[in-house]
């Protein structure tokens, strides 16, 4: 995976928007995608197409319908290395901190 496309596709507020609608209900048309933004379809393609290239959307064709689907695996694998691994200690201080106090009252 790719960290820097993940990180550069989440960047965007828009591309976030269709991640949110996809999570929302996946398998959505470019049409269904489109109507819920102020901008082209060209420039609704051009978002997809980064979030397709960051592996963050995977697409189906069905029929003469192009649908897209949330792929949550690299928001998960970022979340695993960029924000568990720095978690962990707090986590581990506060429970140790718990079992301190408890062992002293």
């Amino acid at each position: 995976m790719d960290d820097d496309r993940v990180f550069r596709a989440l960047a965007d507020p828009t591309r976030r928007h269709l991640l949110d609608r996809l999570h929302e209900r996946d398998g959505r048309t470019l049409t269904e995608l489109e109507s819920e933004l102020e901008m082209t379809r060209f420039g609704v393609m051009k978002h997809l197409k980064v979030l397709e290239g960051a592996g963050l959307v995977v697409t189906r064709r069905s029929g003469r319908e192009k649908l897209h689907f949330l792929n949550p695996v690299p928001i998960r694998l970022i979340h695993d290395r960029w924000i568990d691994k720095y978690t962990e200690r707090r986590v581990s201080a506060l429970a140790d901190l718990k079992t301190t106090l408890e062992d002293a009252g």
